[in-house]
């Protein structure tokens, strides 16, 4: 019996499964493929050291390495570029440099560059309605709230991200890429048809920050509406060849082809290390514009509006002082934070000229001391590396 026999769409979450199936997804649910730059590939220079020996007091106030971290932490990927130049990287349960790896919810941040893009090019507005580019939603919860709205999760809409209850909307609404098949039903045939489902709101629109999955699936098809293409395509002409990746990169569709924007990006360690470079470097690469500058600044800096509403959240706790806007978490110190469930991670810090790849199958969707760990691991790796 092979592995794929064993692991399937029912069990394919389940440590130690995922540490197979992260890096199958395509063998798993049905995918689109966002295509690299055959004409060209950046190339990294190496000057390795050994950061992995390098200590941080965790959590439980304890002296902890790196080493420590990215084996407590489910590590299938490490990567550290400083400078530009890869300084740490390595691999484990056998994933390679080659291999692509599920981001879950780094796919937001794709989605929320992507946006950027396309509102320089004047096809979206962020202040109109959602409705006003899918006028379907009118009879849904969705339909006074804006697309800034939408952008920084600060919508009306009633829907519970808790992880750690198999039934919760989050996972209802996987079932419509095929994740969670027992949770199928009418609602969640499709990505679009679960969004219209939903008819209740938990507050104004605007009023609070509220981390939800099925918002970024909402702008994701508010950025097709708009564009008249899909978000494979936009992602392939508009981000990912322009960062000259060395693989193609991967994306989970429904029946519908309808991309699961909110976490269904799959891409390899190096790839999403130039992703991360170019957000440090304002939305370049390689002297090209890839994000609008203005964008990523927009990103970066929040008002006090923004930092207050964080604050009230658990995330808000584990980072205070920051915020969260354009599908991007942001520390008080200007760091960008990438990150999925199940220990996926980017993080790009300007100010040291660190950006760190780590890519996990931890055995839950979200633990936080692991979570905790990680983010004080790399911001004394920015600092002393």
């Amino acid at each position: 019996m092979t592995i794929k026999e064993v692991i399937t769409a029912a069990n394919w979450r389940i440590h130690p499964n995922n540490q197979w199936s992260f890096q199958n997804i395509e063998k798993l649910f049905a995918t689109e493929v966002i295509k690299k730059n055959h004409k060209k590939q950046s190339v990294f220079s190496s000057n390795l050291s050994k950061i992995d020996a390098i200590e941080f007091v965790n959590l439980e106030e304890k002296k902890q390495t790196v080493r420590e971290m990215l084996i407590n932490g489910y590590a299938d990927s490490f990567l550290v570029l400083k400078k530009g130049e890869i300084i740490f990287e390595e691999y484990f349960n056998g994933m390679s440099q080659e291999s692509l790896h599920l981001l879950n919810s780094i796919s937001k941040n794709f989605t929320g560059m992507l946006t950027g893009v396309i509102v320089k090019l004047g096809l979206i507005n962020v202040d109109e309605k959602v409705i006003n580019y899918l006028p379907k939603l009118k009879d849904s919860a969705f339909n006074e709230t804006t697309v800034r709205q939408v952008l920084d999760m600060t919508a009306a809409v009633r829907y519970d991200e808790d992880y750690n209850n198999p039934t919760t909307d989050f996972w209802q609404e996987t079932s419509a890429v095929g994740w969670s098949p027992s949770l199928i039903n009418k609602n969640s045939s499709d990505l679009f048809n679960y969004a219209l489902s939903l008819k209740d709101k938990e507050q104004k629109d605007g009023s609070s920050y509220h981390y939800r999955t099925v918002l970024t699936n909402v702008l994701g098809m508010i950025i097709e509406a708009a564009t008249g293409k899909k978000i494979s395509i936009l992602f392939e002409e508009f981000i990912w060849k322009k960062l000259y990746p060395e693989q193609n990169a991967l994306i989970v569709v429904d029946n519908k082809g309808v991309s699961y924007t909110g976490a269904g990006m799959n891409a390899c360690t190096r790839d999403l290390a130039r992703f991360g470079l170019m957000l440090s470097k304002e939305g370049y690469f390689e002297g090209e514009e890839v994000i609008p500058p203005e964008w990523i600044k927009d990103t970066v800096n929040a008002d006090k509006t923004y930092k207050d509403n964080f604050s009230k959240d658990l995330l808000g706790q584990i980072l205070p002082g920051g915020h969260y806007r354009n599908q991007t978490l942001v520390d008080k110190n200007g760091s960008l934070y990438c990150l999925g469930i199940f220990g996926q991670c980017i993080y790009v810090n300007p100010k040291y000229e660190t950006v760190i790849v780590k890519l996990s199958s931890q055995p839950g969707p979200a633990i936080p001391n692991l979570l905790i760990d990680s983010m004080i691991a790399m911001n004394q790796i920015a600092r002393s590396a």
